[in-house]
Formats: structure tokens, sequence, C-alpha cells
């Protein structure tokens, strides 16, 4: 028997055409509102051949079933809308502020009750765990604290209680974590960052492991109509066949950064889980002299978002609904795919500048 292919590999094949005299390589954009009658589709709103192929590779690489939606918050809200009137969901006190704001909205509205707990606090989540607690969701390394939790152990423990577990896994993507291999039911990514890679697209995506469930959320997909555009998804795909060249670059990048503004007078802490592209650091001039760093660079790019061949920062605070367990003067660094040096050049003048 042969051995399995290795991610790397399944990532540039999964979710092509068939092999066949001239099919073409890669699966053609498919503009199509409608369908001939007598087959799956019939009507654009419930597929359409370049979102599946799309979801044919992301599920392979998660190991599971994947479905592509509009963005990230549509597939945060898809999941999020199959927790029962009044059941609680417990999460990470710091995680994406998209995730807490919409489990703010749904908890003033008394649709759920939440139940807020550091990322890093296994026992805390052990302990949340009663019959009430309908939904668990992990977000592994967190935004934009980058903490880890340990989603094996929480998963255990809420899946005794009766509860489902979700993993938000677009900073680790498919390649460096599986958290269906861990015990989670459902992976939520923002196809918008690496799996993307190249900051011109909205997508988001789910990935289960249990067909009913698969059906289930697509049904509300088709439902409510969160569906991606065509464009998007070939997009998205074409960003995945790289993406663990990508990962590769960026890791190595973000280890060699992190490890030298250790180092820098002007940062007081560093913030890097050890693996994946995203890198965190306090400025120990407070949120002004983070301000500074941002504004100063002139390769690394100041704006929102992450997950691109560039390399970009930002200090989150400067959102007003970014929680305010983050600290103020945290600046957030998604690191590129460039060369080092010259990433360590434009990054140090600016802290130097700040230092002085």
């Amino acid at each position: 028997m042969a051995e399995p292919l290795r991610p790397a590999t399944r990532a540039v094949h999964a979710g092509r055409p068939p092999h066949d005299p001239d099919q073409p390589l890669s699966t053609p954009i498919t503009m199509a509102s409608t369908y001939v009658a007598g087959g799956d589709r019939e009507y654009g709103r419930t597929g359409n051949p370049t979102w599946q192929a799309f979801e044919a590779a992301l599920g392979d690489l998660e190991g599971g079933r994947a479905l592509a939606f509009s963005s990230g918050l549509a597939a945060v809200s898809t999941v999020l809308g199959l927790v029962a009137h009044g059941a609680t969901v417990v999460a990470p006190r710091v995680s994406y502020n998209g995730t807490l704001l919409q489990l703010a909205d749904l908890e003033s509205r008394g649709r759920v009750v939440t139940n807020l707990i550091e990322a890093e606090d296994t026992d805390g989540f052990v302990k949340a765990m009663d019959d009430d607690v309908a939904l668990v969701w992990l977000e592994s390394p967190t935004n934009p604290s980058l903490e880890l939790s340990d989603i094996a152990t929480i998963a255990a423990a809420a899946h005794e209680a009766g509860a489902s577990v979700v993993v938000d896994n677009t900073f680790a993507t498919p390649l460096l974590q599986q958290p269906l291999g861990l015990g989670a039911d459902i992976v939520v990514h923002s196809a918008t960052k690496l799996i993307g890679g190249h900051s011109d697209l909205l997508m988001g995506a789910v990935v289960v492991g249990d067909d009913a469930l698969w059906e289930v959320l697509k049904g509300r997909r088709d439902l409510q109509g969160a569906i991606p555009g065509t464009l998007e998804a070939w997009l998205a795909l074409r960003g995945l066949r790289t993406l663990h060249l990508r990962v590769e670059r960026a890791q190595a990048n973000a280890a060699e950064l992190a490890r030298r503004l250790a180092d820098h007078p002007a940062v007081a802490e560093v913030r890097y889980p050890g693996f994946g592209a995203m890198v965190s650091v306090l400025v120990a001039g407070g949120p002004d002299a983070a301000d500074r760093v941002c504004g100063s660079t002139r390769l690394w790019i100041y704006t929102t978002s992450l997950g691109g061949v560039e390399s970009t920062l930002e200090r989150r605070r400067r959102w007003a609904h970014e929680p305010k367990e983050v600290p103020d003067n945290l600046v957030r660094l998604s690191v590129g795919i460039e060369d080092v040096e010259d990433l360590w050049a434009d990054l140090g003048a600016a802290l130097d500048g700040t230092a002085g």
C-alpha cells in the first residue's frame, strides 16, 4: 500500500479535476446563477464547482468536510446559530473581536449565555462544563494575544458534559494544527487570511468530521445565503496551493524576528507561541510609542487584517471594540515572506526611534 501523501503535496493536488485527456489542471471559474434541472445543484446558491473544489482541498487538509462561506464572520455566525436558545457558550476572554462581538450581541438579546475564561486556563474551562453548556469555542493561538489552549483536554471535558467544541484555526492553519484530530467537532477559518494569503479576498470556511452536521450547516448556509463569490473561491484555492511554502517562510521569519525583538530595549515583551506567522510585542513606551512604531515603518504596512505575503502591523487597541484585556501597547505583527533582514532593518529602525 502506498504511503499517504504529505500535507504539502495534498495542498497542491487536492480538489483538482480528474487527470483525463483535455481536462484543465485547475478547476475553472464557473459563473452560473442557475443550472439545467435534474442534478444536485439547479440553483447557484446551493452549490458551485469552484467552491466545491476549494472545499475538497481544505477538507482534505483538515481531515473532514468543508463548507465555504462569504466571510469568516459568516462562518462564525452560522456555527453560533446552532446553539439552542438560552444555552451557554464558553469562550476565551481574549480572542478575535468579531467572535466576541457576536457573542455579546447574542447575549444582549437573550439568545445565549456566555462564560469567558482565560485561554490558557485549562482547569477553568474544565470546571465550567455543566448541563447548560452547549458549545465551547476555542481559538489557539488567540488573536492577538497568541495564547494557546489545551484543545484535547478541553474537548474531552466538553464532550463528557454533552457540549460541542469549535476551534478557530485561522492562525495555525491546517498545516500546523488539525483540531478535528484533537477532539474538536467543528473548525472555523477566515480564509481571508493565511489560506488566501494575498490580501485580495474575503471568505470563510467551516470544516466538520460528521456528515449529518455538515448537512445541517450546508442547509443553513443555503437558507441564509452566506455563500462565497466564485472568484473569491477560485482565488482562495489558488492561495491554498502555496500555503505550505508561505507558512514555512513566514514562520521562519517570525521565529527569527521574535528572537531579535526579545533583545530590543524598546520592547517590553514578546509573545510568540513557537510556530506560525504571528508575533505580538508590547512596546515599552506605552500606546503612544506603539503608534509611533506603526507609523514610522517603510516596508511593514500599517493596516488591519493579516496573513498576506506582505508584512503588516497594527496596534490592536486602536479599535474601540478590541477587548480591554488586550494591552494598549500591544502591536500585532503579521510576518510575511520577504527577506528577514529587510524586515528587521525596517522594524528595528522604527523601534530605535521610539527608544531614543
